[in-house]
């Protein structure tokens, strides 16, 4: 099925005869047809890679250095004891692999299973679908509960066959918590406590890649086994760096795990601590050190409500254009990012392309099955109020470009009337308004 294929592919696949036809329209464009940036900057608003503060810029932007010398070791360790910030845990250890979050699931996979392990998990989306691909050709046996795409994790499915497993085969349960495909969180706890009432002992394994760091994340509390992010989303940094929480008992399970591994293996990195086996990324541990000052100046309880904030002042702005979120039960609204669906006959990615070509804004196209049907709009990491309503004039412009006919300002004006409403001052400011 064409939606198997790389994510990244398939909204122009949808247009090509063919793979060749594919390369070939690609090729009649170079790199110099973009190398000159237009005047203003370009307004990125797609849920990952995201706006990186510029003082996350300023901080990596800093000659080569040894990380064999002294320094290294009370930095990085640092780091990793920071980072437990993010997901709400002083039992977990931490890892930081050089990679994207698609090597962080591998490592989760791989240090805690063995071939032919059970694992259940849902699919909701084209990265939940990814993860299901990914353990299959690693070896384990996978059930794929499949949900609709706008829906989330199906907790009275996942009872049904955590009920029927008497001898306790299944070993792991993975969750996507964020599906950045559909604008879609899945509900941990409930998941978790389908679990407890089963006194089930599988793992439970968890994406964040999309949500910790913006959304609210218990790995204590939801008794999470595994927790994987990547750099680039709500760390507000390059793509780079998977960073991963462990729980004991997962570190328990390391020992017996017989999935072959090498570059991922948990105790290479666990052994050289507090320095690194292989060759770290430097400029993106600096951006990290700085990306996670921010966050706790902030506050990071101030940070979950932030995201709360622009999420809902966008989900009005679609509901003033009149437009529907592929989301339709509110349970499962994504404050990461809002996915709105278009009217039949119109191909989103028109929308994405228009906005790109003639506002120099990139919004996200849709993925997979839902590709030429919605866009995405991106409100995670180091974004504000001011700069999600220029996401969003952009996006009525180019609504109305492909033929979507939006009154100018209803979407805007419906988030702005929202914000200003919930809005309070900037911390350290306040004593300015009195």
């Amino acid at each position: 099925m064409a939606w198997r294929r790389a994510a990244g592919c398939l909204p122009a696949l949808r247009g090509a005869a063919s793979k060749e036809a594919l390369f070939t329209d690609c090729c009649k464009r170079t790199y110099a047809d973009f190398s000159v940036p237009p005047p203003g900057r370009n307004h990125l608003f797609v849920p990952g890679p995201v706006n990186i503060h510029d003082s996350v810029l300023r901080a990596m932007d800093r000659p080569g250095s040894n990380h064999r010398d002294p320094w290294f070791q009370p930095f990085f360790a640092n780091v990793l004891e920071e980072v437990k910030m993010i997901f709400k845990t002083t039992k977990g250890k931490t890892l930081i692999f050089p990679s994207s979050g698609t090597g962080g699931w591998e490592s989760s996979l791989q240090n805690c299973l063995s071939p032919g392990d059970k694992v259940v998990t849902f699919r909701y989306g084209q990265f939940s679908h990814l993860w299901v691909d990914q353990m299959q050709r690693l070896g384990l046996d996978v059930e794929v509960i499949d949900c609709r795409w706008g829906d989330g994790a199906d907790e009275k499915k996942l009872e049904q066959i955590l009920s029927a497993d008497k001898q306790h085969k299944i070993k792991a349960v993975a969750v996507v918590h964020n599906e950045t495909t559909t604008g879609v969180t899945s509900d941990i706890p409930q998941v978790r406590k389908v679990m407890d009432s089963l006194s089930h002992p599988a793992l439970l394994l968890i994406d964040g890649v999309s949500s910790i760091g913006a959304l609210d994340f218990r790995f204590d509390e939801w008794k999470v086994d595994v927790a994987v992010t990547g750099s680039q989303k709500a760390l507000s940094l390059p793509t780079g760096l998977a960073v991963l929480a462990i729980s004991d008992k997962a570190l328990e399970a390391k020992k017996t795990a017989q999935l072959k591994r090498c570059y991922f293996d948990w105790d290479d990195w666990l052994n050289s601590f507090p320095n690194t086996p292989y060759t770290p990324i430097i400029p993106l541990l600096h951006g990290l050190e700085q990306s996670l000052a921010l966050l706790k100046h902030e506050g990071f309880e101030n940070v979950i409500a932030r995201h709360h904030r622009l999420a809902e002042g966008t989900r009005r702005a679609a509901k003033a254009w009149g437009l529907e979120l592929l989301v339709k039960d509110p349970r499962w609204n994504s404050d990461s990012l809002t996915v709105i669906q278009v009217p039949e006959g119109i191909d989103s990615g028109l929308i994405v392309k228009n906005a790109y070509a003639k506002y120099n804004l990139s919004i996200g196209v849709g993925l997979s099955k839902v590709a030429g049907k919605v866009f995405r709009i991106g409100h995670l990491g180091n974004s504000d109020e001011i700069m999600i309503a220029s996401a969003l004039a952009g996006t009525e412009m180019a609504l109305n470009d492909v033929g979507v006919k939006v009154k100018f300002g209803s979407g805007v004006g419906a988030a702005l009337e929202y914000w200003q409403s919930t809005s309070k001052p900037i911390k350290g400011r306040d004593d300015l308004l009195s």
